[in-house]
């Protein structure tokens, strides 16, 4: 037991380039040096702030590409993750605008302090997102940490829904990393840089990857298609709604303080079954959504943009938009004005036994308090949702995600200081 804890102080601290602590000064320095003048910064192509009030990957226009990774911690010492975090976020932040995750240089008897496999690829609009789940807070019945006490009630671990098939090996995890990218080159090499630091600290659990987002987070963007071919976010939070993020997706007084400004994710990796999906008509398709499949317009609408109007009747007195529609049943009229922000990709994760295609949704989601926004609407969807014939979760984690930090920070270090 003592060796096995030497061992891994050494490998945290020593040389070799993979260990928390090595290079983590000069990251620092490079991240603080790049970051002070963020109007050098803005100057540079593809780079995404990584220092400020609210964490990157929120409300930042999605990218093309995702790397979900959730960890959990083999660690029982509370400075093991303090210096992780720090680490980590020494590393977002340098690979943010495009630097190396360490440093190359020409000692062939060490590894190199980089992986490598980005090297030229350029920033690619990269945000990495941490966040925090349950088992930080309390294991088991274990508070390895001493943090119990400073768990929010809005980390309240997700409800079994009806018709979930969870995995648990894929759900859950202490530690939640979002990477998103242009590049799909960048998105992996972060993951797999900050995996590679965690040794002997945290572990990776699950991960996902993704393409082709799903919802437009900003109102520039065209609102994109999932693999069912329908568009989906029409009516998604943007960046630019200012009013509406402080009311639905930053968290304000009501949290502890080291949450303020942060933000609550939920993930559900969502599997469609697209050999049942691509046998429904056209129309049994648009009453099942709610939306034309080729405009996005909502049945009884002209265009896309056109508003959702769940009284609108045909000449016999039918609802336009069917009553186990998805989206009457997710609107916000009809679940007490919540609102998410939702920021989700496509994955395609091959065949199973049955040859059919592992292919579907991994929703991600952001909000103030997932107890009173994803946990009722999710209720209500998983009851009487008609797109439940053509679906099942199959994984899911929730995370409390500290606001973002000064340059030169640590994202998280109000919690771990308190």
């Amino acid at each position: 037991m003592t060796g096995r804890g030497v061992d891994r102080r050494s490998f945290l601290t020593g040389a070799g380039g993979a260990g928390i602590g090595l290079g983590l000064g000069a990251l620092l320095g490079e991240t603080q040096s790049a970051a002070v003048s963020p109007a050098a910064a803005a100057d540079q192509p593809a780079i995404v702030p990584f220092w400020g009030p609210h964490q990157a990957g929120i409300a930042t226009p999605a990218q093309d590409h995702l790397h979900f990774a959730a960890f959990d911690l083999v660690t029982s010492r509370r400075q093991d993750l303090t210096d992780l975090l720090a680490t980590w976020t020494a590393t977002a932040a340098a690979l943010s605008v495009g630097d190396p995750g360490g440093t190359i240089d020409d000692d062939l008897l060490r590894p190199p302090g980089d992986t490598g496999e980005a090297l030229g690829a350029g920033p690619a609009h990269l945000t990495v997102t941490f966040g925090f789940g349950p088992g930080l807070f309390v294991s088991g019945a274990a508070d390895r940490y001493g943090l119990q006490g400073s768990r929010p009630a809005a980390l309240a671990d997700l409800p079994a829904f009806p018709g979930d098939r969870l995995d648990v090996a894929r759900s859950g995890g202490d530690l939640a990393v979002q990477v998103c990218a242009d590049d799909p080159v960048v998105a992996f090499h972060a993951v797999h840089m900050l995996a590679r630091q965690a040794r002997g600290v945290a572990t990776l659990r699950w991960s996902q990857l993704g393409f082709g987002r799903t919802s437009s987070t900003t109102s520039s963007q065209e609102t994109p298609r999932n693999l069912m071919g329908h568009k989906d976010g029409t009516n998604n939070l943007h960046a630019d709604d200012v009013d509406q993020l402080d009311q639905h997706v930053w968290v304000g007084d009501e949290g502890p303080t080291w949450m303020r400004g942060g933000s609550y994710l939920v993930v559900r990796r969502i599997r469609m079954h697209l050999e049942a999906w691509d046998r429904a008509t056209l129309g049994e398709q648009e009453q099942t959504i709610g939306r034309h499949k080729s405009s996005g317009a909502p049945l009884g609408g002209t265009e896309e943009s056109s508003p959702v109007d769940l009284d609108a009747t045909d000449q016999g007195g039918q609802s336009l938009i069917p009553a186990r529609s998805h989206i009457r049943l997710a609107a916000p009229s009809t679940n007490s004005g919540a609102r998410l922000l939702r920021r989700g990709y496509s994955f395609a994760d091959g065949v199973d036994a049955l040859g059919e295609q592992d292919v579907g949704l991994f929703f991600i989601c952001y909000q103030r308090d997932p107890t009173q926004q994803f946990v009722p609407i999710q209720q209500r969807l998983a009851e009487s949702d008609a797109l439940d014939e053509y679906i099942v979760h199959t994984s899911s984690a929730v995370f409390a995600c500290p606001p973002g930090a000064d340059a030169g920070g640590t994202i998280g270090a109000a919690l771990l200081s308190g």
